[in-house]
């Protein structure tokens, strides 16, 4: 994946809430990720997702930030925020209760990129420690699907 980044000289950022930095981690230990992911923003807190990744008041109220609409706004917040041709987000209830009336397990990952914006959502089971790995697969699985299915001759 970060080698199809490469080749088209894009660059790629994170918003992260329930993984915690833990996506930027994963891309980072890969050699060379430097040349491509330009860093990310973790936003735990419901107010920090409002400050600084302009989550609007109206859409917590609306659908809580465990929501496809949340991830929207994260992802397409990251890419401006930080000049990336893409950004992934993650949101969602690792545990170990339910979160804005979703159950454990429910996740959401925002990919932006330049035309537009994609939402997965996921239903996860295990532990908190397993929902946010697994997170973490998913998003970058996401990722690499978007961008293989934007490869010239693979359409």
């Amino acid at each position: 994946m970060l080698a199809l980044l490469q080749t088209r000289a894009a660059t790629l950022a994170t918003a992260e809430s329930l993984t915690g930095g833990l996506l930027g981690a994963r891309i980072t230990r890969v050699p060379g990720a430097s040349r491509v992911y330009l860093g990310g923003v973790v936003a735990y807190a419901t107010e920090v997702k409002q400050r600084l990744l302009g989550v609007g008041e109206d859409l917590v109220e609306q659908h809580g930030v465990v929501s496809a609409e949340c991830a929207r706004v994260m992802a397409d917040s990251a890419r401006r925020l930080l000049g990336a041709t893409y950004a992934v987000s993650t949101t969602g209830v690792a545990g170990p209760e339910p979160q804005d009336g979703q159950p454990v397990g429910t996740v959401f990952v925002g990919i932006a990129d330049p035309s537009g914006i994609t939402v997965v959502s996921l239903a996860l089971s295990g532990n908190r420690d397993g929902i946010r790995e697994r997170t973490c697969d998913e998003a970058l699985v996401a990722l690499g699907g978007i961008l293989r299915r934007e490869e010239p001759g693979l359409r």
